[in-house]
């Protein structure tokens, strides 16, 4: 129930009023405050005559309304006008309780300990700034200053919200922990509506869990080791049997080939070089510079261009599983299982809005962040010559090994031996950083080390942040890949602290529930693009390019490569 102030006596009410009408003032405007001030000399006036609310509102109603005659139909019809001040009366109860609300809200954001920051421009706040490319092996210089001038944690006004920032490695676990507690996944609407109201990135709470349910059964450790690994090999070699003695070409463009034929094969049992896996990839690419593009959907815009795109997809998509039912239901072929469209269709009862989004989003997911830590790879090794030739005498044992059993494929044997190439790989996930930061919102009031999170805030954990503070990894610009391993050791079982302390600050892949469910599938992927790539290749880059933050990551030029032809087996 809401609760006025008691009226003072008549020594003290002229204090009252002042005091009252300099908060309706501060709080609404001066145009405001003038009609407030109407409204309470009229109350004022029936009290010093000592006329009851009653009373009053009944005289109120005795008030003269004037009546008007109009035609309506081919007759006479009277209306009767409502006087002003019985207007004013009618909706003095809702004024003065709408003006309480915005004194308790006033002071309750009065007693909140907010981080230090700026706000910026009304709306736009700072987002333009935070926006600003700029090298993805840095943090940029938007971040820095904030972090230099009010600390890890500040507060900030982005993609049209207030905005707790956080460049702390404990507060972004605290966040990543409390998933579905105290924070919840809330990327911008822009994201929703070209990626799907039901996609996995933008899903909450229990749908969240049942579509990440049907991606780790499909992505379980069984078909890494049976399916997977012997698709993701032969996609390999598929692309790099196409790279030609001393030719210049994009890495950035045959990463992204490997990664969509691979993920158009595992969802949808789509073959390369096809000509309608070609014409998805064509659309997909469209969709992707609309992802990455502002959301302004005006004609001839690559955000417009995006949704058509879309449009497109999830037709072809469709199309795909209405042929599968059909075949299934004449009972002349069993339901695919091999892809994950035919798993889905076999063991979830999601509509086929559902579906669709999910695939969508899978192939967003699988396909961008995977191509892009296999360029960065490509683009980081050729700096540390050492590295290659640790990477390239680890490969050489195990193909020499294979060699003299008389066996062809990796096994899932081989892949647990590449303990260096994981050093490799954590390390250009660590310094590449292809996810940077995570959308998420407060969805109570959060207190952590003496700061206020106030409920309905938008949270930024900021990834790349942490995985590059000089005061968590020493020389944290350097690609060190062994950085990784125990005092040297490779394979040691022991850990040491620092190697711990690494540990729990690396979240290239997110964490909580909300843990990416292809982390291990990606690891897989660039390990074995790896093993065939130092065997095979040498490489140097053929014009001078870097990786640059848009938010994505990418690479201006396409990094551009020349390579040479080697057999070291």
């Amino acid at each position: 129930m809401l609760c006025f102030p008691p009226v003072p006596l008549k020594n003290t009410r002229e204090a009252y009023k002042s005091s009252l009408l300099a908060s309706m003032h501060s709080l609404t405007g001066s145009i405001e405050t003038n009609c407030l001030k109407a409204i309470f000399q009229q109350t004022v006036n029936c009290k010093k005559k000592h006329i009851s609310d009653s009373n009053c509102l009944q005289q109120a109603k005795q008030i003269p309304r004037k009546t008007h005659t109009h035609k309506e139909g081919g007759r006479s019809v009277k209306s009767i006008s409502m006087p002003d001040s019985e207007l004013i009366l009618c909706s003095l109860p809702s004024i003065l309780a709408l003006i309480l609300i915005f004194i308790l809200n006033k002071r309750k954001r009065s007693r909140l300990n907010l981080p230090p920051g700026n706000m910026g421009w009304p709306f736009l706040g700072e987002t333009i700034g935070y926006l600003k490319p700029y090298s993805a092996t840095s943090i940029g210089e938007f971040m820095e200053k904030h972090i230099s001038r009010y600390g890890k944690i500040y507060k900030s006004n982005l993609f049209g919200e207030p905005t707790i920032v956080s460049a702390d490695a404990g507060l972004n676990r605290f966040i990543l922990q409390n998933e579905g507690r105290l924070f919840e996944c809330s990327y911008p609407r822009s994201i929703g509506g070209i990626l799907g109201k039901w996609s996995m990135l933008v899903l909450v709470g229990d749908m969240h869990r049942d579509m990440r349910s049907i991606s780790l059964n499909f992505l379980s450790h069984a078909r890494l080791r049976t399916h997977l690994l012997r698709e993701v090999e032969k996609h390999t070699l598929l692309v790099l049997s196409n790279w030609k003695e001393n030719y210049i070409f994009s890495a950035q463009d045959e990463a992204k080939k490997f990664t969509f034929n691979l993920m158009a094969k595992h969802i949808m049992s789509m073959d390369p070089g096809m000509p309608e896996t070609e014409q998805l990839k064509k659309e997909y690419i469209t969709f992707m510079k609309g992802v990455v593009s502002a959301p302004l959907n005006f004609p001839g815009t690559a955000y417009r261009k995006a949704l058509q795109s879309r449009a497109t997809i999830l037709k072809f998509i469709e199309r795909n599983m209405e042929d599968r039912m059909r075949k299934t239901k004449e009972e002349t072929e069993d339901m695919e299982e091999d892809d994950l469209l035919g798993w889905v269709l076999q063991h979830s009862n999601l509509s086929t809005e559902q579906i669709l989004d999910l695939i969508l989003s899978l192939l967003f997911a699988g396909h961008e962040t995977s191509s892009v830590a296999i360029a960065l790879a490509i683009y980081f090794l050729p700096g540390c010559p050492s590295a290659i030739q640790q990477l390239r005498e680890e490969h050489l044992q195990i193909a020499r090994a294979k060699k003299e059993a008389g066996e062809m494929e990796l096994s899932w044997n081989d892949y647990k031996k590449m303990e260096f190439t994981q050093c490799v790989i954590s390390e250009t996930l660590r310094l590449g950083n292809v996810v940077r930061f995570l959308h998420r919102k407060a969805i109570k009031d959060v207190r952590y080390r003496g700061y206020d999170i106030p409920c309905g805030w938008k949270v930024l954990p900021v990834i790349a942040a942490v995985h590059l503070d000089p005061l968590l990894f020493d020389q944290p610009q350097q690609f060190n890949p062994w950085r990784w391993q125990n005092k040297g050791m490779v394979g040691s079982s022991s850990s040491s602290p620092s190697m711990t302390a690494s540990s729990n600050n690396f979240l290239p892949f997110g964490g909580g529930p909300r843990l990416c469910a292809g982390s291990e599938f990606a690891k897989l992927e660039m390990a074995v693009f790896i093993h065939h790539l130092v065997l095979n290749f040498d490489w140097e880059l053929a014009d001078t390019d870097q990786a640059y933050a848009f938010p994505f990551v990418d690479f201006p030029k396409g990094l551009p490569i020349r390579v040479q032809h080697h057999s070291f087996i």
